[in-house]
């Protein structure tokens, strides 16, 4: 029997819907921006501006401004071309309108406009004029100022000529929508970190953003380019060379830029981009230098005797130990791979860096033996020290596969067997160990004291690191492995809390565990399985009411509400000992009533230079960033 035309279950040509222009990006933004959450909404931050940097590589634009305003809404203006405003040959309409509400629109996809460009390829601009609870464009073109005035990627009004200027350029003011978004609050450290990175990458680009809100303001203007970005890497460190070895090349279509310096640290940060899109999974561009550089320094160790015949070469690890890298290639058609898009694919572009490299670096130190021979003598001291390591990874890893009867003896495991609800407590002392394990819910919690200050990592080399009885129990608790051997999916708690005093000896611990963290296990901060448990600094108590406060001016403020009467008792928490079991359960413990910070990096740049500062050798540098930063500390312990 046929099946009725209004049946439930027919499926006919009515039922299949048409979106039309941009309303697919409002029903679907997911698709176009990542997610409507933080990482959507400055997204669509990054497409203006990437559509400025587009006319920086173009060779026209010289000033970028970015300013967020008391609304939330977003101007970025630049002093470029200006978009066309004249009718589009094949679809009868101000082009601008076009590159505003038309997908894969825009001068990137022909060969004539951008030989280079980054962004979204031609969706930017209309998904973040789709994404917008209204937009005004502002074109500088012609000796004219053309306005533009668009609701929910809609056309409010007509390009019109609004006045005379003699400057050319564009300017973008957009305010997110919050039927879209979960919130449409701008974080400045996000953004700021964005316009900081794209002007070391495009040297000479005067790019400034000033907050409305609260009045900050940053300029950012790098006429050394990439030798900037490493030099602001390694600032507080001892490097080789005295100033980054740099060079930049054109060959086949592709244009390869790379800066590099050594330090006396050891841990390796290297930062590839294509068409200024911060590639973090690497690809072929990356491959290729690495390569280079493998072949390169092995070639002159042998050359200059520093390694025999009989011996083997010096491995890519050793021979990157302690490098601050830069590597920028800007291509035609990039086409990027991977779980987010962030690895470049182009395989012809791994022998282009390659050769690129290899000559370059080559040049620098034939000229500059000096400097060859200490990095040589640096790699070799890392193989050396890497052989160590590898014993002492094996005595780690064995210890890690054993039984739970064997983990660490001072680790108060749970019972849970399950990651996903397990947590493990970082905390520190004895003392205050005892007591987190008295109060902890033994199901869920785990405890682990940590005796005293845990070796500084920034300035060991990883035997000597794996030889630390501290980190050891830490990594065979943890069960993920280390490094080259590292695996997410063996961690046996999915949330790992630093537990310290609230005073100068628990803020050191606390950075000395983060650095450690941050070298070693990356990937713990980037699912968000690092916490930092928040103590309360005081207790305050009047008749039977008790308040746990965190933070002075919680305190002023109840003072002022409880002393009409008097009788108040306050007590100062300067340790974690000074609680016992119910009361750390109850203020710092409890999943109830905790006030628990999950760490993320939002600028791996700044986190880097940060960690090096901090706890490198240099005193200098940490000198001035503790007077450039003191007005911001909220508890000072004196």
């Amino acid at each position: 029997m046929a099946k009725k035309k209004n049946d439930i279950n027919a499926y006919n040509a009515e039922h299949i819907q048409v979106l039309e222009g941009l309303e697919a990006v409002r029903r679907r933004p997911s698709m176009y921006i990542g997610s409507t959450s933080s990482r959507g909404l400055h997204h669509l931050v990054f497409e203006v501006v990437d559509n400025s940097i587009d006319e920086v590589l173009a060779g026209y634009c010289k000033q970028i401004k970015v300013v967020v305003n008391q609304d939330n809404s977003v101007t970025v203006t630049d002093d470029g071309r200006g978009i066309p405003v004249e009718e589009h040959p094949q679809e009868k309409r101000p082009a601008v309108e076009v590159v505003l509400t038309t997908l894969h629109s825009g001068g990137k996809f022909g060969n004539d406009s951008y030989k280079v460009a980054g962004g979204l390829h031609g969706v930017g601009v209309s998904v973040v004029n789709a994404l917008s609870m209204w937009l005004e464009v502002e074109v500088y073109r012609d000796g004219k100022i053309y306005n533009q005035r668009y609701e929910k990627g809609k056309i409010k009004t007509p390009i019109k000529a609004t006045g005379s200027v003699s400057k050319t350029g564009t300017k973008i003011t957009f305010l997110p929508d919050t039927e879209i978004f979960e919130s449409i609050n701008i974080d400045n450290e996000i953004v700021i970190q964005r316009l900081r990175e794209l002007a070391f990458l495009n040297k000479g680009t005067r790019i400034t953003f000033k907050d409305m809100r609260s009045g900050r303001a940053e300029k950012f203007k790098y006429d050394g380019g990439l030798k900037e970005y490493v030099d602001f890497l390694n600032q507080g460190k001892e490097t080789v060379p005295n100033k980054p070895l740099y060079f930049q090349k054109s060959a086949n279509g592709f244009e390869v830029e790379l800066a590099l310096q050594y330090h006396a640290g050891y841990a390796e940060v290297l930062y590839s981009y294509a068409n200024n899109i911060h590639t973090h999974e690497g690809g072929t561009h990356e491959y290729g230098f690495k390569v280079s550089l493998t072949r390169l320094i092995n070639d002159f160790a042998r050359k200059m005797g520093m390694l025999k015949d009989s011996q083997v070469n010096l491995s890519g690890e050793d021979i990157r130990e302690g490098l601050t890298a830069v590597l920028s290639v800007k291509l035609l058609d990039p086409q990027f791979e991977g779980q987010t898009k962030t690895k470049l694919g182009n395989s012809e572009v791994r022998s282009v860096v390659d050769s690129i490299c290899y000559d370059g670096i080559e040049a620098y130190l034939e000229q500059n033996p000096s400097v060859a021979r200490r990095i040589i003598e640096k790699a070799v001291r890392a193989s050396r020290a890497r052989e160590a390591a590898r014993k002492a990874r094996e005595l780690t890893r064995r210890k890690s596969a054993l039984e739970i009867s064997n983990l660490p003896g001072k680790l108060a495991d749970c019972t849970s067997k399950d990651p996903a609800e397990s947590e493990m407590f970082l905390v520190e002392g004895d003392s205050a160990g005892g007591s987190a394990k008295q109060g902890r819910d033994r199901h869920f919690q785990a405890i682990l004291p940590l005796r005293g200050k845990i070796l500084n990592v920034e300035k060991a080399r990883l035997d000597k690191i794996l030889a630390n009885e501290e980190i050891r129990a830490l990594i065979t608790a943890l069960g993920t492995g280390i490094e080259g051997e590292f695996d997410i999916q063996k961690a046996r708690y999915q949330k790992i809390i630093i537990m310290t005093d609230a005073d100068v000896d628990g803020s050191h611990i606390r950075v000395l565990l983060l650095t450690f963290f941050y070298r070693f296990m990356p990937q713990l901060i980037d699912s968000g399985f690092i916490y930092i448990a928040q103590p309360p600094l005081y207790q305050v108590k009047k008749g039977k009411k008790m308040e746990y406060l965190f933070r002075e001016e919680e305190l002023n403020k109840l003072l002022d509400e409880w002393s009409r009467d008097g009788g108040i008792s306050l007590q100062r928490y300067k340790g974690l000992g000074e609680m016992n079991p119910d009361q750390l359960w109850e203020t710092t413990m409890n999943p109830e009533s905790r006030v628990i910070k999950r760490v993320e990096l939002i600028d791996a740049m700044k986190a880097d230079n940060i960690f090096g500062v901090l706890m490198g050798d240099k005193v200098e540098p940490r000198r001035q960033f503790i007077e450039e930063n003191a007005r911001q500390v909220q508890n000072l312990d004196i």
